[in-house]
């Protein structure tokens, strides 16, 4: 696609109000595909002063036609979903069969699940002698990281107008071809002009402004947890409302009676999906001593068939950063088995898929989110000693259990401090609250959850 040269602000593609830009590089090739303009904090006031305007006729829009307007945004992505994938594939450099299947495919089935969800969901009920409305927050400010970029977009915006807010998005910087196309999305579905609008920049400036903005009602932020504590220091001193999902360092809890190849297999799939680009990635492979060496050894044959399947992670800051923990790995004492800190190209930000083992659970690797292609494999003694080492981390994101009865595995999965577990590798639900427990962030997303974030409630008693 080319890329605009402008912001997408009320209703229209409008020039920034500054001359600086952003370079889109493919990490494939580390060639320049394209540039976006850094918006500055002129232009996050124009876009918000905009959403402000649109705010109170778009609450007012009965959900019916809320609804109607997250369908024709539905069919729009469904029917654009070549040109998005393709466009995931040139900034995010993700193999084209996983931008089709995953980054075009579940922003699908999200904005359709919230066109339904605005068309039955409870706004109004009757408790004893009250009648209790749930009504729009306001003006959100969204915050997009570069790992998943149509999925971050459409996991806030959807819920965000099936509530009656307004948006003003700013996307990672790495991948803003991708946020232009949605807005081109939200403009053929019919989304009337100023309830959602663009602006690409950079953290430091554009989403800073953005989250300090006095007419921002609540600031919906997906990334790191560094940048998650400022962004709820600067809405808390303003007693503004967030919604944060951050990092995670997952837990892949296999149990003596789990079918120990499928657990592995599936496990070492899930960190390698996406370059190991995913904050819920189960990175933390916990196996019982008595089964380590099997373990080891299945994991790492099948990282090996990995070694040409991943595309690149996102950029040379973060290839870098990825060695670097591999680095840290091997100086900290666990054993490569598969991978390493080498490039596997001489070109592109490749990382090679890396499985360590003999990892103990104080080491770096298994305690501080690494984002890339490595897989950390720990042993444990019984099922308290894995609960205490799958629980041994600030994050609180998401994991798995595996075991041989379904009834064990949940039982287990209970006594975890994760907001989100998949039992014996259960399918990626697109209504299920997605979110995490201690430092994973505050808040939920996706389905009903993720709508309740933003509404507030109001109650009238007779």
């Amino acid at each position: 696609m080319k890329a605009h040269d402008g912001m997408y602000i009320d209703g229209a593609w409008r020039p920034a109000a500054g001359r600086d830009t952003i370079e889109v590089v493919n990490p494939v090739d580390e060639q320049v595909i394209g540039q976006v303009p850094a918006g500055t904090a002129l232009d996050v006031d124009t876009a918000v002063r905009a959403a402000r305007a649109a705010f109170p006729g778009w609450a007012a829009t009965p959900p019916a036609e809320r609804a109607a307007r997250l369908s024709a945004l539905r069919d729009v992505l469904a029917a654009r979903k070549d040109e998005i994938a393709e466009t995931v594939t040139a900034e995010l450099g993700a193999p084209l069969a996983f931008s089709q299947a995953v980054h075009a495919g579940v922003p699908v089935l999200v904005a359709g699940s919230y066109a339904e969800l605005a068309a039955t969901y409870a706004f109004e009920e009757k408790v004893g002698n009250s009648t209790v409305y749930q009504e729009p927050v306001g003006v959100v400010g969204a915050i997009t990281p570069w790992n998943y970029p149509l999925h971050q977009i459409v996991a806030k915006v959807a819920p965000a107008l099936a509530a009656g807010c307004t948006v003003v998005l700013k996307p990672a910087e790495d991948t803003p071809l991708t946020a232009q196309l949605f807005a081109e999305a939200v403009a053929e579905a019919g989304v009337p002009a100023g309830v959602f609008n663009l602006v690409t920049g950079l953290g430091p400036v554009a989403g800073q402004a953005l989250a300090e903005h006095p007419d921002v009602d609540l600031v919906s932020f997906t990334g790191s947890t560094a940048v998650g504590r400022r962004i709820g220091a600067t809405a808390g001193a303003a007693v503004k409302r967030v919604a944060l999902e951050l990092g995670g360092k997952s837990a892949n809890v296999i149990l003596p009676s789990a079918d120990l190849a499928k657990a592995v297999n599936v496990g070492v799939a899930n960190v390698m999906s996406n370059s190991g680009q995913t904050c819920s990635a189960w990175t933390r492979m916990l196996v019982p001593a008595e089964r380590y060496d099997e373990a080891v050894e299945l994991a790492a044959a099948a990282a090996a068939k990995y070694g040409d399947r991943i595309g690149p992670v996102v950029n040379a800051k973060q290839r870098d950063r990825v060695r670097g923990y591999i680095e840290k790995g091997v100086a900290e004492g666990a054993r490569l088995v598969a991978g390493g800190p080498e490039s596997p190209r001489e070109q592109g930000y490749f990382v090679s898929p890396t499985v360590f083992a003999d990892v103990t659970e104080r080491m770096t690797i298994a305690q501080e989110e690494i984002f890339g292609p490595v897989l950390s494999i720990l042993r444990y003694e019984d099922t308290e000693d894995a609960l205490r080492i799958a629980n041994g981390t600030v994050y609180g994101l998401a994991g798995a259990v595996w075991a041989g009865e379904e009834s064990e595995a949940v039982a287990f999965a209970r006594r975890l401090d994760t907001g989100q577990v998949d039992i014996n590798g259960g399918r990626f639900n697109p209504l299920a609250p997605f979110g995490g427990y201690k430092q994973s962030g505050v808040g939920r997303e996706l389905g009903a959850h993720g709508l309740s974030e933003y509404l507030q409630t109001k109650s009238l008693q007779f």
